[in-house]
């Protein structure tokens, strides 16, 4: 019997460790139509390398010219390490071409990264998203 409490508690911890974590990650088609994808070109604003998503800024010059900020969603901090994106790789001012898919609501102006591309130095990224 005390064998048995032993396998309950482990098992009880090891659902209490990792429950939040499924629980806290979302569906990219509830925010993004993963079935389109949309290419955007612009000025790299912001980096933001972090868990549980990173997110990339940028100012996207819109018809006239004018400059639009854009949120681009991407992997975390954690995946990207893995496959050698590290917080150093885009530096404001960058230019980068980001395709991904396109928010629900345009207004927002949101993509979810797909792949994204330094035209200066041929840098590119095209890994798998979340």
């Amino acid at each position: 019997m005390a064998r048995r409490a032993v396998v309950v508690v482990l098992v009880c911890a090891a659902m209490l460790a990792i429950g939040p974590r499924v629980v806290a990650h979302h569906s990219g088609s509830a925010a993004y139509f993963e079935d389109k994808s949309q290419t955007i070109e612009g000025r790299l604003v912001q980096f933001i390398y972090r868990n549980p998503h990173s997110f990339v800024h940028l100012d996207v010059p819109d018809a006239s010219g004018t400059p639009t900020r854009w949120v681009v969603e991407w992997n975390s901090g954690q995946a990207l390490s893995g496959m050698g994106v590290t917080r150093e790789t885009l530096k404001a001012g960058d230019t980068v071409v980001v395709t991904g898919a396109p928010g629900r609501n345009a207004d927002e102006h949101r993509l979810l990264m797909r792949s994204i591309v330094r035209p200066k130095d041929g840098w590119k990224w095209g890994g798998t998203t979340r």
